[in-house]
């Protein structure tokens, strides 16, 4: 797993503030500038490499885990589900509130059952806040996680985070930001 095009431009990613939080810009992590098949489809090897797909559905949050799921889908066969930002109102719809390090908001999940099995697929990890709520959601619902992928570790809380949600994050690649640039670990 070298994914030297991922780190290059990881590398090169702009950042901004979000009030006390740096924000990093990157394909995978925003669309944009724009996401190039090759480094995706290395992210995509990479998470099938380590990952658990012995689920029923993979789950995202959206926006930016939809195209890893679609291709993670797409390669193993799997279905897939997203965390919508906006309520549907269908039938056993989940309400859950996510607190990012720049956000507060809340997040619908319809699409998995009691009792199934999903893979969590999402681009980045920073504060845990977006997974501790998706995993709390996904135990009060008695579903079972097989797995957790997510491209971009960007924390050094991970251990902590982990504990907190009970379960191990695989991440793809680590990285932090000193100085307002991106360093690949």
């Amino acid at each position: 797993m070298v994914l030297e095009a991922l780190k290059a431009s990881l590398a090169e990613s702009l950042v901004v503030e979000r009030g006390d939080y740096e924000y990093m810009i990157h394909p995978l992590t925003d669309g944009i500038p724009r996401v190039e098949p090759k480094i995706l489809n290395d992210v995509v090897d990479a998470m099938i490499e380590v990952g658990n797909f012995d689920c029923d559905v993979i789950l995202t949050v959206e926006a930016l885990g939809i195209p890893l799921a679609t291709a993670l889908s797409l390669r193993t066969g799997r279905p897939f589900a997203v965390v919508r930002k906006r309520m549907y109102g269908l039938p056993g719809e989940v309400n859950l509130t996510q607190v990012t390090g720049y956000s507060k908001s809340a997040l619908f999940l319809n699409g998995v059952l009691p009792g199934e099995t999903v893979t969590i697929v999402d681009d980045v990890v920073s504060t845990g806040g977006t997974m501790w709520a998706l995993v709390e959601a996904l135990k009060k619902m008695q579903v079972k996680i097989a797995d957790i992928l997510v491209v971009v570790e960007k924390t050094d809380k991970k251990a902590e985070i982990e504990r907190k949600i009970g379960h191990q994050i695989k991440t793809i690649v680590k990285v932090e930001i000193v100085d307002g640039k991106v360093r690949v670990l």
